[in-house]
């Protein structure tokens, strides 16, 4: 039943989503196009416009997919589609893994496109040797394999989104306990869980920083991190951001066990 949910869930999300992936492509292709004719003002300005428009396009697709995540979240659990949902022979942490699933699987592909679309407008020699050159500099500076560090950052990047719609999946299923303005206290609820995430997370740097004082070099400007430090930190953050997803899947997942009310 699991990988039904995931079917119906992943079509309803990408019905739309796959239109801004086609648009995003699309002009980041006729931009980089555009760029390569040689001495025409016109057509640079033409590229640089079509660029712009594939970047908004890029930043319309990652806020598309977490609000249409949101948004299926909210109509198949509490809108009208609810009645079918909670009529099926199925649990409701099978409905909510199939939920968390889903947003893994379509922020995963959303940055994947963007990855794609961002090297399709800017990929070239000279811009791929400046990035190597850079790279160089601090791998020389500081011993450090850039590759793994990159991939961490990707990691960091995509687990904190997964984070971010988890904490409004909880949102909406614990304000939507409310009699009335649901949506409401589900945004302070999401917002009031952020809060305490980040104050948790500084509560952790900081005793970090108690135990290992070149984390405060952080806020210095003259001082230069130890390279065990970036990679604890790295790791630190991506560790975190995984704890904390897990967490908010364990609450998210027992507070739907609880019942919902069917608006």
């Amino acid at each position: 039943m699991l990988r039904k949910l995931l079917k119906y869930d992943l079509k309803w999300i990408y019905k739309e989503l796959i239109v801004f992936y086609l648009l995003a492509l699309t002009f980041s292709a006729i931009g980089r196009s555009l760029g390569l004719i040689q001495n025409s003002i016109v057509f640079s300005i033409a590229s640089g416009v079509t660029i712009g428009i594939a970047v908004g396009m890029l930043l319309g697709s990652l806020v598309n997919c977490m609000l249409r995540l949101w948004s299926r979240f909210l109509k198949s659990l509490y809108k009208d589609e609810a009645y079918l949902t909670h009529t099926l022979p199925v649990e409701k942490k099978t409905v909510y893994t199939s939920k968390v699933i889903t947003a893994i699987i379509t922020l995963f592909t959303t940055v994947i496109v963007i990855l794609a679309c961002l090297a399709i407008c800017f990929y070239s020699q000279a811009n791929m040797q400046m990035l190597k050159e850079s790279l160089e500099i601090v791998e020389t500076t500081y011993n450090i394999d850039m590759i793994a560090v990159l991939f961490l950052m990707a990691i960091i990047i995509l687990t904190e989104l997964v984070f971010i719609v988890l904490l409004g999946y909880v949102g909406i299923i614990i304000g939507h306990r409310a009699n009335k303005h649901k949506i409401l206290y589900s945004v302070i609820t999401g917002y009031v869980g952020y809060m305490i995430t980040q104050i948790a997370s500084l509560l952790v740097v900081f005793l970090f920083g108690i135990l290992n004082p070149q984390v405060m070099n952080l806020i210095s400007t003259t001082q230069m991190l130890d390279v065990d430090i970036i990679k604890y930190m790295l790791l630190g953050a991506t560790g975190l951001y995984i704890v904390y997803n897990i967490i908010f899947y364990i609450i998210g997942k027992k507070q739907l066990e609880k019942g919902v009310n069917v608006e």
